[in-house]
C-alpha cells in the first residue's frame, strides 16, 4: 500500500538489483503506478553504492534493494542518506543475516512454511511482539 500511495502521488519509487524482474500485473493489481518505478541493474560491488546515490539525491520517495554483503556499517550509511534525502528504504536480506546487528527502526522476517507469518524481529519504540502475525494467503 505504501508504494502504491507513493506512485499514484506521482513521487519515484526505485527498485536496486531485485532477485528477479518485477511482475508488472501483480504490481499494477495492488495499485501500483509503474510509470513511477525505476530498475537499476547494479554490478553486486556497487549496490550498496546505488542505493545510497539513489536514496540521498531526494528525487526518491522510497528505494529498495537487495545487497547480498551489507554489514551494520553500510547499513548505518543507507539510513543515513534515506533521512537526507528523505526516503523510505527498504532492504531485503537472506534469513542468515538476521542474528546481525541492524540500525534499521524495524526488521521483519517472512516465513512461507508451514503457513505465511511475519515475525517482528526489531521495532524501534515499542515491544517486539512474541508471536508471528499470520498472513492470509492470496487466492490465486
Amino acid at each position: 500500500p505504501t508504494l502504491a500511495r507513493l506512485t499514484r502521488s506521482r513521487r519515484n519509487v526505485v527498485i536496486v538489483s531485485p532477485p528477479y524482474a518485477p511482475c508488472v500485473a501483480g504490481w499494477q493489481q495492488q495499485g501500483v503506478d509503474m510509470r513511477q518505478v525505476d530498475i537499476v541493474e547494479a554490478p553486486e560491488k556497487d549496490v550498496l553504492w546505488a542505493t545510497e546515490q539513489c536514496l540521498r539525491s531526494g528525487s526518491c520517495a522510497a528505494v529498495l534493494a537487495w545487497p547480498r554483503q551489507a554489514d551494520d556499517r553500510a547499513l548505518r550509511r543507507l539510513q543515513v542518506a534515506a533521512a537526507t534525502g528523505q526516503a523510505l528504504a527498504f532492504v531485503f536480506r537472506d534469513r542468515s543475516h538476521l542474528s546481525n546487528a541492524s540500525p534499521a527502526a524495524l526488521r521483519l522476517e517472512l516465513e512461507a512454511l508451514p503457513q505465511p507469518q511475519l515475525w517482528v524481529r526489531k521495532c524501534r519504540g515499542g515491544a517486539v511482539p512474541t508471536r508471528p502475525v499470520p498472513l492470509a494467503r492470496l487466492a490465486g
